[in-house]
């Protein structure tokens, strides 16, 4: 929630593009990003030159392969340079690596779910710790309609409702064994979501699960993929493409 706190004001304007449209302007943003980064942090003759010796060595082990003792002479001097060019590389990843925590964090809190539309049925999960039994009962604020009965009995360490309601944002609570619990839901036509499992620190209750259906994005032979898989193949591409403009080695 801080995190997304943080960024809101300035990636809330992408949530009015298309997800694809988003999550590929991001991944170029953060491939340029890091590889500016890691530009300006590292000595780029010193990794020039490493990275042309590693190339050389790899040119002779593959000439040495008849010479099986010498291409492992080769081999221990390419992992000797290969290290010194992972070591000067490391500051750049420590620069690096809080920023793209912080925006992986927001666009899995706004794209890894589709939002749950006005008068769709959905469902409300409680999952129990081991051995819990009784009766669990479901409470809803008005603009909710339970399909069914709000009390419920633990079966198979769950209990499970069917819900639909109209646009807005709505508290549940929960009654188990003399304590409640509430969790959130965000019914909406827009590209929003509340982060749909909340983990409860209790000696009955594991968890309170909200149904989202899983957002895919990008076609890859017969499936499709989320967010984060979406963002690493553009990513990739990205990163060998920006890297070659403006030579970072």
């Amino acid at each position: 929630m801080v995190f997304e706190n943080l960024l809101n004001p300035v990636f809330s304007p992408l949530l009015k593009l298309p997800t694809l449209l988003a999550v590929t302007l991001l991944s170029f943003l953060v491939s340029l990003m890091v590889t500016l980064i890691y530009k300006y942090t590292t000595d780029q003759s010193l990794m020039k030159q490493l990275k042309d010796e590693m190339k050389g060595y790899q040119k002779q082990i593959k000439e040495l392969r008849k010479e099986p003792e010498k291409a492992m002479q080769v081999q221990k001097k390419a992992m000797q340079t290969n290290m010194k060019y992972m070591m000067n590389s490391m500051k750049s990843t420590l620069f690096s690596f809080l920023p793209i925590i912080i925006i992986f964090s927001w666009m899995n809190a706004n794209f890894a779910y589709e939002p749950i539309n006005p008068e769709k049925d959905f469902t409300a999960t409680v999952t129990f710790a081991d051995n819990a039994q009784g009766i669990i009962e479901l409470s809803v604020p008005e603009g909710i309609k339970i399909n069914g009965n709000g009390t419920q009995e633990i079966k198979n360490g769950m209990a499970k409702w069917v819900l639909n309601g109209k646009e807005g944002n709505y508290l549940l609570e929960y009654k188990f064994d003399g304590k409640t619990y509430a969790h959130e839901v965000l019914i909406t036509k827009k590209n929003e979501y509340i982060n749909p499992v909340k983990k409860i620190a209790d000696a009955n209750i594991k968890t309170i699960e909200i149904e989202h259906k899983a957002k895919k994005l990008l076609p890859l032979f017969r499936w499709k993929i989320g967010w984060l898989g979406t963002y690493i193949i553009f990513s990739i591409i990205f990163s060998i493409v920006v890297r070659k403009i403006i030579k970072v080695y």
